[in-house]
């Protein structure tokens, strides 16, 4: 019996033993060989801390909007640039009145599409004010039997919202009949977008 009690004894501290060498390997990983992706993080950031940040170089053009006098290049050097940049303009003013020039076509599209733009915008507008009028609940009650018999503001937002829509209907008219005077001047279709 007592050899048995001894045996177990002596069992016992054996597995103590390992269980107490097993949780303190556990409790103290090594931080070298844990986690490949968190040690190339850890190294990424050390490196991006380390990395000396460029300094900022100040010009003229910096100072330039402080200045009363706007800084050009035309200015700094003399008038050989000067010249070329009376030249280029010439040059791109002209290119703007030639109708067989795809700037001259541009511009003509972009200016009626940025109105029909803004027509549609507005158009948007009347809509959602018409809208809001129709619903539109009056507490004064001598207001609400006048706006039941005489409803002057729907009457005009209604001719407002009508008129957009004709002006709408007559910029898109023009943009088509832009495209067909494009084609049949012998431009790029694609001068059109």
């Amino acid at each position: 019996m007592r050899r048995d009690s001894l045996l177990r004894m002596a069992t016992l501290l054996a597995l103590a033993g390992f269980a107490g060498f097993a949780t303190q390997a556990q409790q103290s990983p090594d931080p070298q060989s844990s986690d490949p992706v968190a040690d190339a993080a850890r190294k990424a950031r050390a490196e991006k801390q380390a990395a000396a940040k460029p300094k900022k170089v100040y010009t003229d053009d910096d100072f330039a909007s402080k200045k009363n006098t706007p800084a050009t290049p035309a200015a700094k050097t003399g008038g050989d640039q000067a010249s070329a940049t009376d030249a280029t303009a010439a040059t791109d003013a002209a290119a703007l009145n030639d109708p067989k020039s795809e700037a001259y076509w541009r511009k003509r599209f972009r200016t009626v599409r940025d109105k029909l733009d803004n027509a549609e915008k507005e158009l948007d507008v009347l809509q959602r004010e018409l809208n809001k009028d129709q619903v539109q609940y009056y507490s004064d009650p001598q207001k609400a039997l006048m706006q039941q018999y005489d409803r002057k503001d729907i009457n005009d937002k209604t001719a407002k919202v009508d008129a957009k829509k004709k002006e709408i209907e007559d910029l898109k008219k023009q943009l088509s009949d832009m495209e067909d005077e494009l084609r049949k001047a012998g431009g790029d279709p694609g001068w059109a977008r």
